[in-house]
């Protein structure tokens, strides 16, 4: 069966789906975008991905109704008869004027895509993912900052820093020198049983896999604290872990080609992973 994908109310064959050459979107990166993972046909935390995708769409002046969003979501997951699924919603402003100016744009552009997902295998959770420091900085006073745009240029570069230097992702600082995320993932750190990760006020993005496991650290009675994080404070960590809605939470050992903590999958970082994927089961219905 070829795969569907949702354009702008209508399910669509992906080679048949067109978007306007002046989609604002395309042209200048005025959009935002969802990346989601779906368990037995259902996107875990749904609602606060639109939440957070609609919250930055006011600040951008793209107007798009959340049930509109929810509706395209799971039509395309369904139409293409998914169980465990990757999925990705884009909205832009949409088309506008040859030259660039926001105001002429008319309807916004509304994407889905969705297609099976494979996890990583229980080896590479085991053995945990390996970072680099990127020479890129994240600006917390960007006003595109905590947004998830379609801007994303400098974490791709970021990303492919990491490749090329042998590692599976690249951690980025701000402006002063404190740690703020990965280049698709956010970062906790354990230290003395503790969990710590980036303030938001850091640049970072309000991760929804980030906030579910500060829920769940609260819930198994573990201290977890926002707040800002040093280079130091990574490499004496006991141990760190990077979460994102695809890959949930993956073991962080080795960082600049230096272990993390004892170079292996810490206690911490085993029982939240065990702990998020109960609240997957429980929240989905698995």
């Amino acid at each position: 069966m070829a795969e569907l994908v949702y354009l702008n109310g209508f399910l669509v064959s992906r080679d048949d789906a067109r978007i306007a050459v002046l989609d604002y979107g395309f042209l200048y990166g005025f959009g935002l975008f969802e990346t989601m993972r779906a368990y037995g046909g259902h996107v875990f935390r749904l609602d606060r991905h639109l939440d957070r995708l609609l919250r930055s769409a006011e600040r951008l002046g793209i107007v798009v109704k959340g049930e509109v969003l929810e509706s395209a979501v799971t039509e395309t997951i369904r139409a293409n008869g998914l169980s465990d699924a990757r999925t990705r919603l884009t909205v832009s402003i949409g088309e506008g004027g040859v030259v660039p100016d926001p105001t002429t744009c008319g309807e916004p552009t509304v994407l889905v895509v969705a297609g099976n997902y494979q996890p990583f295998s229980e080896e590479v959770y085991r053995k945990g993912f390996s970072a680099v420091i990127s020479s890129i900085r994240r600006n917390s006073q960007s006003p595109l900052s905590g947004m998830k745009t379609l801007n994303f240029l400098e974490s791709m570069l970021a990303r492919q820093e990491a490749r090329t230097a042998g590692g599976d992702e690249a951690l980025l600082l701000n402006e002063r020198g404190l740690l703020t995320e990965a280049s698709m993932s956010n970062v906790f750190l354990v230290s003395n049983g503790s969990l710590r990760t980036p303030g938001l006020e850091s640049g970072v993005l309000p991760g929804v896999t980030r906030e579910a496991v500060l829920e769940l650290a609260g819930g198994l009675g573990m201290d977890a604290v926002e707040c800002d994080i040093t280079m130091n404070d990574l490499t004496v960590a006991d141990e760190a872990f990077l979460t994102n809605s695809v890959m949930e939470v993956m073991p962080l050992t080795e960082v600049d080609g230096r272990q993390v903590g004892d170079g292996r999958l810490g206690p911490v970082t085993l029982k939240l992973m065990a702990g998020y994927g109960e609240m997957v089961r429980r929240e989905v219905g698995e």
